[in-house]
């Protein structure tokens, strides 16, 4: 999927995309930016220089401190295809993001979006 056009989207376009919608399911800005830092590393500052620098998806990702290694566990089907199926790295990181974001708005538990383990107790 070389040379895609969600490649040069920049981050700033779909950013209020990802929290209007959670917003309609009764979830905030907040639990956006904590699934976009979760998988990209990016602080809040780095987020809204992102949003504010209008960079495209392609540099965001480039640019991403650290991707989560757990983003693996990543799992399920976005835009008709399966997530860990994807071959283009880049696609399956702007999949993946989508995929939090989806999670998010369906109400998942945070533990849960961020593959995190039940705590011991």
């Amino acid at each position: 999927m070389a040379g895609h056009r969600i490649f040069s989207t920049s981050f700033a376009s779909i950013y209020p995309l990802y929290v209007t919608k959670v917003e309609r399911k009764g979830r905030d800005a907040a639990d956006v930016d904590q699934v976009v830092t979760w998988l990209t590393g990016y602080d809040a500052d780095g987020l809204r220089a992102a949003v504010d620098t209008e960079v495209d998806l392609e540099t965001f990702f480039a640019q991403a401190p650290r991707m989560n290694p757990n983003a693996e566990l990543i799992t399920g089907v976005i835009c008709g295809h399966r997530v860990e199926e994807i071959e283009d790295p880049l696609m399956q990181q702007i999949r993946w993001m989508d995929k939090l974001v989806d999670e998010v708005a369906r109400g998942k538990k945070m533990t849960s979006i961020l593959r995190t383990p039940p705590a011991a107790g």
